[in-house]
């Protein structure tokens, strides 16, 4: 006797709440194994695989890729013990249909995923009107472009303008390229869109003086990757000066749940790293517990990873700060957007080389480079956030040591 069983969306992390399809790796009929990959999705973080809770027979496919989909929603449904059709046994005919195939569509047809059904609520459209949609999902079920379509459908179109000759020239010679977002691209606008208007943005810029640490990864470089297998950079020293301002300014590394702040007595500290479809942000876990040498190799592995499109979800979780470097494209400085649930974000310039007065008014050229804190202004004061930045500012100028 066999069963039929639901694939959903399963929560991929603690703020993911969403994806969008990327590739399915079955097709209906096809057989597939227990945690066999069956499709992949992606989200603002990272591109994950999603395996097959159950060993059977894929019996229908309910979301298309490029689709977007909400935590919970069905994916797939795949039939558990059945018995196999013996070779040779005949089909139904054509005058006469399966009664199993109709019926499983109309049950499919039925199914509207939670995600849209709070689109329609939104829109006051009950379910009378929504089950009269046409439907162009997989298994004849509606989609939320389908109820777009419908909602933009009902609008009163407005009077089209006469048009004029010399802006129908103008548009025409126009060279307009339309470019689809990908499903990261989308993803992280989204996440960035509910950050930006939920979290009211305030931001710092302090200079640091970072001519003696420029100067130690100078000497230091070769010995260190010959020693250690890994590149001495100034990131390496950045991180261990966050991990260590963060334990006199803890409410920096939080995250704010309604009406409480919720401090992370550990640090977790997301690096974003460029990569061709948009920025993937990887996290050294229980960084304040890390050497020098293992803040270096972690940067390394991860961001490798990050470029090789690698990462496994538990590399991009639970991040609790994130650092991000616009110097690498020789920018002097930026101010990024907070990634949600975090209160804060780093951000750290380009090196410049400037004149800068000494003690006894004597004048020096030093390696100079910004750093901005972006915070939540709900969890913090202005005044916290400079404390930190001196903080910051102290340990990277100060704390030379390579172990």
């Amino acid at each position: 006797m066999s069963k039929m069983v639901n694939v959903t969306l399963p929560k991929l992390g603690e703020s993911i709440m969403n994806a969008t399809i990327v590739q399915w790796f079955k097709k209906v009929g096809d057989t597939v194994q227990l945690d066999e990959a069956l499709l992949e999705v992606s989200t603002d973080k990272v591109n994950s695989e999603i395996p097959s809770p159950v060993a059977g027979v894929i019996k229908n496919i309910l979301a298309s890729p490029d689709q977007e989909i909400a935590v919970g929603d069905l994916l797939a449904v795949i039939e558990v013990g059945g018995l196999q059709m013996e070779q040779g046994a005949p089909l139904p005919s054509s005058s006469q249909p399966s009664v199993e195939k109709n019926t499983q569509k109309e049950d499919m047809r039925d199914f509207f995923s939670p995600g849209l059904l709070k689109m329609a609520r939104e829109q006051g459209i009950g379910l009378d009107e929504l089950e009269k949609i046409p439907a162009t999902g997989a298994g004849g079920r509606v989609t939320k472009k389908d109820l777009e379509d419908h909602v933009a459908s009902k609008r009163p179109r407005p009077q089209a303008a006469m048009p004029c000759p010399m802006s129908a020239a103008n548009s025409s010679s126009l060279e307009v390229e339309r470019v689809k977002m990908s499903g990261m691209r989308k993803a992280i606008a989204d996440n960035m869109v509910r950050s930006f208007y939920e979290a009211p943005h305030a931001t710092l810029i302090t200079e640091v003086d970072v001519t003696p640490v420029l100067k130690l990864v100078q000497k230091h470089k070769e010995e260190f990757l010959a020693k250690h297998n890994v590149k001495l950079t100034i990131t390496s020293f950045v991180a261990r000066a966050i991990s260590a301002a963060l334990k006199e300014f803890p409410l920096i590394n939080s995250s704010l749940e309604q009406d409480t702040i919720v401090v992370k007595r550990f640090v977790n500290l997301g690096i974003a790293v460029s990569v061709d479809q948009g920025i993937m942000v990887p996290v050294i876990k229980h960084c304040h517990r890390l050497s020098l040498i293992e803040i270096a190799k972690e940067l390394q592995e991860l961001s490798l990873k990050a470029r090789n499109n690698s990462l496994a979800p538990v590399d991009v979780k639970e991040g609790t700060i994130t650092l991000t470097n616009f110097g690498m494209s020789g920018v002097a400085i930026g101010i990024p957007i907070i990634r949600y649930p975090e209160v804060a974000i780093i951000g750290i310039g380009a090196v410049q080389k400037k004149v800068i007065v000494l003690e006894e008014d004597t004048l020096a050229i030093h390696s100079m480079m910004n750093a901005s804190l972006t915070f939540d202004h709900r969890v913090l004061d202005g005044m916290y956030g400079c404390g930190f930045l001196n903080a910051f500012k102290k340990h990277l100028e100060n704390d030379l040591a390579l172990t």
